[in-house]
């Protein structure tokens, strides 16, 4: 989210850069909208990721954000153009299918513009050709359309299915056997509808809150993201890598939905009430494991009633007071689960070698302490200072607090 780095210099770029490059991560996908400023960040990115050793092969492409950028008008081109002309022949601009290959371009939405023409699929191939003018251009576009309308609109290369990381489709009036580990396959529509020459791209994601009021943004809901989600999300597409051409991580520094793998920096959207304090960046260390496995062939109970101007998030019945644990070991080990320090609070599980999902009751007023033992020594610990389970929270708060063992 270009629209998060506002203060950003290129000394920052090059840190995230690193870190993501680091933790087998082999890209950013540059969100931009309409603000002239949001360019000037792109072109500290890009001047940042020239400072990466060559033997750092990571790219940057744009995801043009067709709800900031208009697109109404056949004059609307002219800033989407600006950004090709401007990035075209960088060598850090991902091509597609190879380095001698087309520019990657892809958006968030867009569905709704038609850039002067009478369909969507004039109003794209205009736009396409006007890019392609500079250079040739790989259209991964996201619409956010019935997937049964792909077939028709040949000038894309391909779709990205940016819905596809969450269980979108639950709803608090389903049975809780329903809700439970939902299934995460949405990914198989949009594959049917699609030719065998086009591009899939898939997300994947931890997390999904978000809490503007009417005053603001207007988005107050959430995704139920307990079960494990980003580990079984990831399982699904190493399971289906055959069929999916890039992932995409949903995402590095969007606060505001608070899905954030990267560190919290540069300049929030007026999230920092359910931001501040709730670091993600175990996830990224986790995302290394299966983003490699792939290349290789809320923190408060639920039912609380706050005092807050803006009301509990949408769906929020959906989600359990639980904690999600993942556990590697390379030997057997027992593993010890805390939410007090009385002795009897502890509950004892024997796993195995190898990734083992568990989950465990979170404590009105409690904290987490998880250990793993082997020949009766302590060999990790993961104990989060100053996290407690707030009983009656200031505000609403489904953002999740990230922990892990060192």
């Amino acid at each position: 989210m270009v629209g998060n780095t506002y203060p950003y210099t290129q000394e920052d770029w090059l840190e995230d850069l690193i870190l993501a490059s680091e933790n087998e991560i082999d890209g950013f996908v540059l969100n931009v909208g309409v603000e002239e400023w949001q360019k000037h960040r792109v072109i500290d990115c890009f001047k940042a990721c020239e400072r990466l050793p060559t033997e750092t092969k990571f790219k940057l492409f744009f995801s043009f954000d067709m709800t900031s950028i208009p697109g109404q008008s056949q004059k609307d081109v002219l800033y989407l153009s600006s950004y090709i002309q401007t990035f075209a022949n960088h060598p850090r601009t991902l091509r597609y299918p190879s380095a001698t290959g087309k520019i990657v371009v892809s958006t968030f939405s867009g569905g709704e513009c038609l850039f002067g023409m009478d369909t969507l699929e004039k109003g794209w191939a205009f736009l396409k050709r006007e890019l392609s003018k500079i250079s040739p251009i790989h259209l991964i576009p996201s619409f956010f359309i019935d997937p049964s309308r792909y077939p028709i609109i040949s000038c894309v290369n391909g779709i990205f299915n940016w819905n596809g990381g969450w269980p979108i489709h639950l709803s608090p009036a389903l049975p809780r056997s329903n809700i439970e580990r939902p299934k995460l396959d949405s990914d198989i529509h949009h594959l049917r509808c699609l030719n065998e020459s086009q591009t899939f791209m898939a997300a994947v994601s931890p997390w999904f809150f978000t809490h503007y009021g009417p005053d603001s943004w207007n988005k107050n809901w959430v995704y139920r993201a307990d079960d494990w989600l980003f580990v079984r999300r990831w399982e699904w597409l190493i399971e289906m890598n055959h069929q999916i051409d890039f992932v995409q991580i949903i995402s590095w520094n969007d606060y505001g939905e608070s899905h954030y793998i990267g560190p919290i920096k540069g300049a929030q959207p007026n999230s920092e009430a359910w931001v501040d304090g709730y670091p993600h960046e175990p996830w990224l260390y986790l995302n290394s494991y299966f983003a490699r496995a792939f290349k290789d062939g809320g923190p408060h109970p639920k039912d609380v009633v706050v005092n807050e101007h803006v009301p509990r998030p949408k769906n929020w019945e959906l989600t359990d007071d639980l904690m999600w644990i993942i556990i590697f070991s390379i030997h057997p080990a027992i593993i010890k689960i805390y939410t007090s320090e009385l002795d009897g609070d502890c509950t004892s599980i024997a796993v195995d070698a190898g990734m083992k999902k568990l989950s465990h009751p979170l404590k009105p007023a409690g904290g987490i302490k998880i250990v793993m033992i082997r020949d009766e020594k302590i060999v990790a610990e993961c104990a989060p200072i100053g996290y407690r389970f707030e009983a009656r929270p200031g505000v609403y708060n489904f953002n999740a607090f990230v922990a892990m063992s060192h």
